[in-house]
C-alpha cells in the first residue's frame, strides 16, 4: 500500500481540481481501518502545514438511517477546519464542494479538554459549555460516493463544511433524546426524527469519539465544535436550495446554496 502521505495528497489534489478519485480500498484492497486513520491523520497534518486550523471533530454515522445509506456498521469521526465554519443564514457557493449532502444534527462546543482513554457520558456533560443546532454538509473525495468504510475513514470523515445556529442552550435544560427535528427543502416538510435516533443520545456519540480518539492520542478541546451526528439520512443538495432545521426549544439552523 502507498504511504499515507500519499494517499492524503491525492484527497487534497481531488478537492482542489474537484476531480474525484478511485475508493482506496480498489486501489489498495487491503487497507485496514487502523491505516485509513493514518491516511485521515496525514490529510489532516498537510492542512495544518497549509495554514489551516483544526476548530473540532465530527462524527459520522451514527444513525441507522446514515448507516444503511453508506452501508457501514459503526460510528467514524473526521477533523473541522476553520474554512469549513458558516453560521446560520449565510449562503453557500455550491462550486466548492464536489458532491455535497445535508445532515441535521447538533453540536456541542467544549469548555474543557476530554481525552479518554474510558471517558463517561458523565466527563462529556461536564465539560459542554453549550448546545447549538447544525448543518453538517458532508462531501467525497471519492467517485460517486463508492465508499466502503475504509474510504470514509481516510476522506476524513466525508467532511465538507459546518453551519452553526445562532441560539446556545445548556445542556441541562433539555433531554436530548425526546429533542425533535424537523428539516425543511425549500419550504417543505421532508425529514423528522429526534435525538434517540444518534446512539441513543448524542452524549453518547461524543463518549464513543472521545475514547476513539484515544487510539491515536488526538484529545478533544476546549473550544472546539463536536458534531454529533444526523439524525436522520444525508439530503442531496442543489443550486437555488434552501434548507432549515428546526429542533424544537433549541433553535433552527438555516442556509441556502447558490
Amino acid at each position: 500500500m502507498a504511504n499515507a502521505q500519499g494517499f492524503a495528497s491525492m484527497l487534497l489534489e481531488a478537492e482542489q481540481t474537484k476531480a474525484p478519485i478511485e475508493p482506496f480500498t480498489q486501489l489498495a484492497p487491503t487497507i485496514s481501518l487502523e491505516q485509513a486513520y493514518e491516511i485521515q491523520l496525514a490529510y489532516v497534518e498537510q492542512k495544518k502545514q497549509a495554514g489551516h486550523k483544526v476548530i473540532g471533530k465530527k462524527i459520522g454515522a451514527t444513525s441507522k438511517a446514515i448507516q444503511n445509506m453508506f452501508n457501514v456498521n459503526q460510528p467514524d469521526y473526521g477533523h473541522l477546519f476553520d474554512y469549513m465554519l458558516y453560521k446560520s443564514g449565510d449562503t453557500i457557493n455550491i462550486d466548492q464542494l464536489i458532491q455535497p449532502k445535508i445532515e441535521s444534527e447538533l453540536a456541542f462546543v467544549l469548555k474543557e479538554d476530554i481525552k479518554g482513554p474510558n471517558i463517561t457520558p458523565l466527563d462529556v456533560l461536564l465539560a459542554i459549555d453549550y448546545i447549538v443546532p447544525a448543518f453538517e454538509i458532508i462531501d467525497s473525495r471519492i467517485a460517486d460516493w463508492r465508499i466502503k468504510f475504509e474510504d470514509t475513514v481516510s476522506d476524513n470523515g466525508s467532511s465538507g463544511l459546518v453551519v452553526l445556529g445562532d441560539q446556545r442552550l445548556s445542556i441541562y435544560d433539555i433531554d436530548l433524546t425526546t429533542i425533535g427535528l424537523n428539516t425543511y427543502q425549500n419550504g417543505e416538510l421532508i425529514e423528522m426524527g429526534t435525538g434517540s435516533n444518534v446512539l441513543g443520545n448524542p452524549i453518547n456519540s461524543a463518549v464513543w469519539l472521545a475514547n476513539a480518539l484515544q487510539q491515536f492520542n488526538v484529545p478533544l478541546l476546549a473550544g472546539e465544535v463536536i458534531l454529533t451526528g444526523a439524525f436522520t439520512s444525508a439530503l442531496p443538495i442543489e443550486k437555488g436550495d434552501h434548507f432549515k432545521a428546526a429542533f424544537g426549544q433549541i433553535g433552527s439552523v438555516e442556509v441556502k446554496f447558490v
